[in-house]
C-alpha cells in the first residue's frame, strides 16, 4: 500500500514538473515571438499581416529548435 502511495506521488510529481516545463515553455516562447514581432508603439487594435506572418514563422521556428533540441537531448541520454 506505501508503494502504491508512493507512485502516486512520484507520478503527480512528474505531471506537476512537465506542467511547469510547458508553462515556462509557453512564456518564453510568447516573450520571446512578441519582442521580435510587435513593434513597441502599438498602432491598430488587431495584428496587421505582416505582424501575423512574423508571428506564425517565429512560433514554427520555435517549435522546431525546441523539438530539435529535445530529440538531440534523448539521443544522448543514457539507457538504464
Amino acid at each position: 500500500m506505501a508503494s502504491n502511495n508512493l507512485e502516486k506521488e512520484q507520478i503527480f510529481g512528474l505531471a506537476e514538473k512537465e506542467m511547469e516545463y510547458r508553462v515556462e515553455l509557453f512564456n518564453k516562447l510568447t516573450q520571446t515571438c512578441f519582442s521580435k514581432c510587435m513593434e513597441s508603439r502599438y498602432k491598430e487594435s488587431e495584428l496587421n499581416m505582416g505582424e501575423n506572418s512574423c508571428i506564425d514563422r517565429c512560433v514554427s521556428k520555435y517549435w522546431q529548435v525546441t523539438n530539435l533540441v529535445g530529440q538531440l537531448l534523448g539521443a544522448n541520454k543514457p539507457s538504464l
